[in-house]
């Protein structure tokens, strides 16, 4: 992980933190004053776009996707490590229980 991606992840959260604390006192601060008011407009413009850069952060800091198909699956392995046993796998094991041998699925 880069230096930009680092920052781009971190800072945002430092910021994102900081419109927390200041929204925080804002609000005690007018009720020490006994008035309703809503939050001021700096504070909710910093809090969206420390929330923005972060979002824009975190993909770019993360790993890369791996697949997940069957055929990449497959062309990790040996087939001396895959189970061949699946042919041979019994499948009505559950109905035998539920609905008796006699009857027909």
């Amino acid at each position: 992980m880069g230096l930009l991606q680092t920052c781009l992840t971190w800072l945002p959260l430092a910021v994102l933190l900081h419109a927390a604390f200041s929204a925080y006192e804002h609000l005690a601060h007018l009720k020490a004053l006994d008035r309703q008011d809503s939050l001021p407009s700096s504070i909710v413009i910093e809090a969206l776009a420390a929330f923005a850069v972060f979002l824009v952060g975190v993909p770019l800091s993360s790993q890369p996707l791996m697949k997940i198909s069957w055929e990449s699956y497959m062309q990790s392995r040996t087939i001396d490590e895959v189970d061949s046993k699946l042919a041979f796998a019994r499948m009505r094991t559950r109905a035998e229980t539920l609905f008796g041998r006699d009857k027909p699925l």
